[in-house]
């Protein structure tokens, strides 16, 4: 996987202004939330995969977006999803530039999402 992780850097760098920072830091958030998530590169987009996908971040004119793919099965007592309410299986965060990111909520989250793959949930 050390190809994805070399595409993902070299997709954030491409942004230079705040959505490069936000998806630097949602990866780091990802990382330290769960060392185990592999880090692969689908659909020209970063995605983190345990026992299948977990998470994608992509950036947007307006936005970054965090999608969980399997979010609408996830607890979220911090309501932390905002974006894909609607849909059947996934749910996402957006962040606009200067939204504070709840990183221990986050991380939650992610650990929980997680845990769904590995059928712990």
């Amino acid at each position: 996987m050390a190809e994805a992780s070399k595409l993902i850097d070299q997709h954030i760098a491409k942004y230079t202004d705040w959505r490069g920072d936000v998806m630097a830091k949602l990866r780091a958030i990802i990382k330290k939330a769960d060392p185990s998530l592999e880090e692969e590169w689908k659909w020209d987009t970063p995605v983190f995969t345990s026992s299948g996908n977990v998470c994608a971040i992509g950036a947007f004119k307006e936005s970054v977006k965090l999608n969980f793919f399997k979010g609408a099965s996830l607890p979220d007592p911090n309501h932390l999803f905002n974006s894909g309410l609607d849909a059947k299986a996934s749910r996402s965060i957006d962040f606009g530039k200067g939204d504070r990111i709840n990183e221990k909520a986050l991380q939650e989250l992610i650990r929980a999402a997680a845990a769904k793959n590995a059928g712990k949930r």
